[in-house]
């Protein structure tokens, strides 16, 4: 063989090679549409609603455990009352309003003094049916509608919007709408970090106020299911606030004690064919703690005949391949990992590092202190790890990458976005990822989940 035609031969064995290399993982989208810190919307961009003791920062999230109830929260900035919420079945006569009463909260952070936040629960409604409902008195009165879930069913199909992370930059702006564009979401599952005040100078909590009427726009039509990350500690001791997640769980309430939670940092809840586990990053986790003992005693209790599909909302990854926060969210993995195997959970949803990732279905559970088996596997019984904390904070985007990328990651991308899950039946669902900038039937990454109870086989590459 001559010099001439061995060139070809190095070149060929060169691009072999590298490509061998390159495919140590998955994807990683080269696309980036903005790398620096966003600066927060001025104050101004999100002004309260017109009138005197208008109520403002509606938001409603579920409030039992199977869907029949709705938390409907505000904020009224001068006076106590009024602190009733009129409500009513679309097409329902006037006989046939009903009120609900709500308890009221305040606190006190630093300088700031709050409003007068209201939480008012109603109970017994019936299942996939359009209500509306009023607040406020006089010229003072908004009106604001949502839709209940359909019965709790294997079969039901439901779809979920994900966001985490969102803040309240322009580029937060953009994420909300482009979810709001998008017709389908019915309910938005969030991976923790909302309105970024602790990153303003003595957390400055007027940010609430002006995040509050920020999401409004959705929160008050569908319900956000809460998961508290760290930027909503507001933990503060040089400004003698030594209280963690003070005005987060005074705004935000939940209905932990419906799954028998102590505590409303971690909970879970029943809705269309999902049952959905929320925990808390950080607060403790260890053994005989609170969060421990009552996920030890939850997971049990999921009812894969009634449910079939089991979602985890958690704010710090546990399978990370940036160069942000990595490995954070590794001691609530090595507590919890097996149990998600061994339950059989589909999908893990996280924030916190700035942009988007999906894994594959792995596992790190079989290492012991002799066997030497710490990387993490394939395994069939293992949940897909979505990392969605692209939401467009006032940090910006994580651009730096671990390299090469990890067998582990399918997906990641440094942009920023939102997700929709569309459950069919008990064994399909399709999840998209969606990017800012494209329009809103583009999926930037998309894949057929199945469910691992009831058609647990490998789910094909939208890549292949």
């Amino acid at each position: 063989m001559g010099a001439r035609s061995m060139v070809p031969a190095a070149v060929t064995l060169f691009l072999f090679l590298s490509f061998v290399g390159l495919c140590n993982g998955g994807i990683t989208g080269n696309y980036v549409r903005q790398v620096g810190p966003t600066a927060d919307m001025p104050k101004e961009a999100f002004p309260p609603p017109p009138g005197f003791n208008t109520p403002e920062q509606v938001h409603i999230t579920q409030g039992d455990h199977g869907g029949r109830g709705v938390i409907v929260s505000w904020v009224t900035p001068a006076m106590r009352h009024p602190n009733v919420v009129t409500y009513w079945a679309e097409g329902a006569k006037l006989k046939d309003k009903q009120k609900a009463h709500s308890k009221i909260y305040s606190y006190r952070y630093f300088t700031y003094s709050s409003g007068y936040i209201h939480h008012a629960t109603i109970e017994a409604l019936e299942y996939d049916t359009k209500y509306f409902y009023e607040l406020g008195r006089g010229n003072g009165t908004r009106r604001f509608s949502f839709t209940t879930p359909p019965k709790v069913g294997p079969d039901v199909p439901y779809t979920f919007g994900i966001m985490g992370d969102l803040g309240q930059t322009s580029a937060s702006i953009q994420t909300l709408e482009h979810y709001m564009a998008n017709p389908k979401g019915q309910t938005v599952l969030f991976a923790g970090d909302l309105s970024y005040a602790d990153d303003h100078p003595y957390h400055d909590n007027e940010r609430w106020d002006t995040w509050g009427r920020f999401v409004e726009k959705s929160a008050a039509y569908q319900p956000w299911i809460w998961t508290a990350g760290n930027h909503e500690l507001d933990f503060a001791p040089e400004l003698e606030e030594y209280t963690p997640f003070k005005p987060y769980l005074n705004r935000y309430h939940v209905p932990y004690r419906a799954s028998q939670s102590t505590s409303p940092l971690w909970y879970s809840i029943k809705r269309a064919s999902a049952h959905i586990i929320v925990l808390s990053s950080y607060s403790a986790y260890g053994k005989y703690t609170p969060q421990y003992t009552w996920l030890k005693q939850e997971l049990p209790k999921v009812n894969r005949a009634e449910t079939p599909w089991l979602i985890v909302l958690v704010h710090s990854p546990w399978y990370n391949s940036y160069n942000y926060h990595y490995m954070e969210g590794e001691t609530m993995r090595v507590m919890f990992e097996s149990w998600f195997v061994q339950s059989k959970v589909d999908i893990v949803f996280a924030g916190h590092v700035h942009a988007y990732e999906r894994s594959e279905r792995i596992s790190n559970i079989k290492f012991n202190i002799t066997n030497g088996q710490s990387a993490p596997v394939k395994d069939p019984s293992a949940p897909v790890y979505i990392t969605i904390g692209d939401g467009g904070n006032i940090e910006g985007l994580a651009t730096s990458y671990t390299e090469p990328q990890p067998s582990y990651s399918a997906y990641r991308e440094a942009s920023f976005g939102h997700a929709i899950l569309e459950i069919k039946n008990r064994t399909h669902a399709h999840y998209t990822w969606h990017r800012n900038q494209d329009n809103t039937p583009v999926a930037a990454d998309s894949l057929w989940l199945y469910n691992r109870y009831y058609y647990p086989v490998e789910e094909p590459s939208p890549w292949e």
